[in-house]
């Protein structure tokens, strides 16, 4: 894992016009040598000390033209913040050359650093220019530590309130928001080179080095240290990039029950659900909130128990501690494995592990429950036979666009991966307890904002109905001009809801105040 992303032999430079500093450059100009091994940044030799450059500086750092409204403007430019972090990388080094430090000391260590380079830049620099504020140099400090342990010069986006997605199209940088239009930024980085370069530094930084981003392998997906996942392609027009932001990674159905996605009844009902051991699908369009809300469901595992989570991308962190009051069960996250771009003589992919073979090792970890982050493809079959093999009460996401072809999409992906028609009704019908389907509505455009809720939950029989198909009655679902779930049907297992203790039929039927949906739904396009 490397600290940093250095050129190395090249000195500091002061505040800049407007036109350098609408060229920062997001990472390294030069292109990374495949060929050769990772560089550790042990061995790599001294740089120079990052000096300011009095005699070409402006009278105050005010002055420097700001960055086109960016969040995180640095009163310096790019170059400054590259050559402290060359510094203190050769001094982190230097002092623990074996990197015998655990990561967070390590960083600890680095952000001493860093405060230390900072105050001694900040020093020369007021020698022959208005002084920094505080501010100031706690921005270029930030600035220093997110080069060499966060996203650069993107983090200052991701830290923005309400960013949901940053999409990098070549040069130019959309920004989607969770209350507000997409923005605009024209230029991010210098060349499609430096985009390559820091798409692979923090594929480094994420522990997953081997996913690098080359014309042999042009599609490549990782996670940032910050949890926020990012998939990155050769393949368009131009190089690009897409980063989704994890808002709520660490909360659970309450931080949803505040957000309007569910009421307090179908918190309720979820949480019986998940203790009942009934095998849930949550599915809904892109972007509509379905891993938020599997991974509070997960949350609602009870402590005793045993859970393996399989994911093509890390997304639900289901294994990381929970709060005191609710550990979380032991897990087991699971992670497939991208190619590193070899093919073997069979034409199969060196190196890659797939959800399917990674659910044969996860059998051997005697699961009470398995949760498959997303079917996508052929993962639908270990999905199902986790869901129908000794009651696992599995859960999963599936992308469906209407929740009326909710069972069409589970068949085709069943054809997809080799089932007969026919045999796929049964394994549905054998296998899926609960659909929750949950809809999203973006108002940004015309001054509202996104909208995510659960209107639709379908009880799946295990019996096939008329055309051979898997039977299904609405649970939840709109009502008049309430366009979010309300109680329509009794679900045949609601004995095993109530045996849980956390559930009682009488609420279904309007005898709780909670049964209704407690603020009206504020939407622009009524």
């Amino acid at each position: 894992m490397a600290d940093t992303h250095q050129r190395p032999g090249q000195g500091a430079a002061g505040p800049a016009d407007i036109t350098s500093l609408l060229a920062g450059r997001i990472g390294p100009s030069r292109t990374p040598d495949h060929g050769r091994p990772p560089v550790d940044p042990s061995v790599l030799p001294p740089v120079p000390v990052a000096r300011p450059v009095a005699a070409a500086a402006p009278t105050h750092p005010a002055s420097v033209p700001r960055l086109a409204g960016l969040p995180g403007e640095l009163p310096v430019s790019w170059d400054v913040i590259e050559s402290l972090q060359a510094e203190v990388s050769h001094n982190l080094t230097a002092e623990d050359p074996t990197r015998l430090l655990e990561d967070d000391d390590r960083r600890a260590r680095a952000r001493s650093l860093v405060n230390t380079a900072v105050a001694n830049w900040a020093t020369l620099y007021a020698q022959g220019n208005t002084p920094l504020t505080s501010d100031q140099e706690r921005a270029i400090g930030d600035a220093v530590f997110n080069a060499m342990y966060r996203g650069g010069r993107l983090q200052s986006l991701l830290d923005q309130d309400g960013v949901e997605d940053i999409m990098v199209d070549g040069l130019t940088a959309h920004i989607e928001y969770y209350d507000q239009p997409r923005r605009t930024i024209n230029k991010v980085s210098d060349s499609h080179t430096e985009l390559i370069a820091w798409v692979n530094r923090m594929a480094g930084l994420s522990g997953h080095g081997e996913r690098s981003l080359t014309q042999a392998t042009p599609n490549v997906g990782f996670r940032m240290p910050d949890g926020s996942r990012v998939t990155a392609s050769l393949l368009t027009t131009r190089p690009s990039v897409v980063i989704r932001k994890h808002r709520i990674r660490e909360h659970g159905l309450d931080k949803l029950l505040e957000w309007g996605t569910i009421n307090p009844l179908l918190r309720a009902f979820l949480i019986a659900c998940v203790q009942a051991k009934l095998n849930l699908l949550v599915v809904g369009d892109m972007g509509a909130g379905k891993t938020s809300l599997l991974r509070a469901l997960g949350r609602e595992i009870p402590a005793s128990e045993r859970l393996v989570t399989l994911e093509s991308d890390r997304e639900l962190y289901l294994d990381e501690p929970g709060p005191p009051e609710k550990p979380g069960p032991l897990t087991f996250a699971f992670e497939a494995r991208q190619s590193n771009g070899e093919v073997r003589g069979a034409g199969d992919q060196a190196g890659a592990i797939s959800i399917s073979e990674m659910y044969e090792t996860a059998l051997r970890y005697n699961a009470s429950r398995v949760i498959v982050g997303e079917v996508r493809s052929k993962e639908i079959l270990p999905m199902f036979e986790a869901m129908s093999s000794g009651g696992k009460s599995s859960m999963c996401t599936l992308h469906v666009r209407r929740p009326h072809a909710i069972i069409s999409r589970l068949v085709q992906l069943c054809t997809n991966a080799g089932v007969q028609t026919e045999a796929a009704h049964h394994l549905i019908a054998s296998s899926v307890d609960v659909v929750i389907y949950l809809t999203y509505l973006d108002e940004t455009a015309i001054g509202g904002r996104k909208h995510r809720f659960v209107s639709h939950i379908y009880e799946v029989h295990d019996d096939v109905g008329e055309g051979g198909r898997p039977t299904t009655s609405e649970l939840f679902a709109p009502q008049g001009d309430e366009p979010r779930a309300v109680y329509r049907n009794m679900p045949s297992f609601i004995d095993s809801l109530e045996l849980t203790g956390s559930f009682y039929r009488h609420w279904l039927t309007g005898q709780q105040p909670e049964t209704a949906w407690e603020t009206p739904l504020q939407l622009v396009s009524r």
